[in-house]
């Protein structure tokens, strides 16, 4: 008799656009089926901007026991997202956010996620993708 598998740690997209946050998780949920990726874009009535009390409910949404990490698109949207931190209280314990690009960390993220790897190694991937060489010079 095997394990049950063990969860995967789950993303939360923060942009200021619904487009670009469902685009983006799009993507990446193609990279990584089986992850929990949520997208936390724009504003309620659908205009751009960000809301904290979205990010909360996206990471709890998200959250499937292994951590969870969080990357945003621009200024507003980092804020955002530490002020759902806040409001998470001790939940936050098990959110990192990334400081990575948006795109190709949530990509990359996606794909550690999916091979099992904890919080924190997703979140370094998620950074890392900074550094990757898109080949062209």
């Amino acid at each position: 008799m095997s394990a049950p598998p063990r969860p995967a740690v789950g993303l939360v997209l923060v942009s200021h656009s619904p487009l670009v946050a469902a685009g983006t998780a799009e993507l990446a949920g193609q990279m990584a089926p089986g992850v929990r990726i949520v997208a936390a874009g724009g504003l309620a009535d659908g205009r751009l901007g960000t809301d904290a009390v979205r990010v909360v409910a996206a990471v709890e949404a998200a959250d499937g026991g292994a951590g969870v990490v969080v990357l945003a698109d621009l200024g507003s949207a980092v804020l955002a997202a530490r002020t759902a931190l806040e409001l998470l209280g001790e939940r936050a314990a098990r959110v990192r956010l990334s400081g990575g690009p948006f795109v190709e960390g949530a990509v990359v993220a996606a794909v550690e996620a999916s091979l099992g790897r904890d919080v924190d190694r997703v979140l370094a991937a998620a950074e890392a993708a900074a550094g990757l060489d898109k080949h062209v010079r």
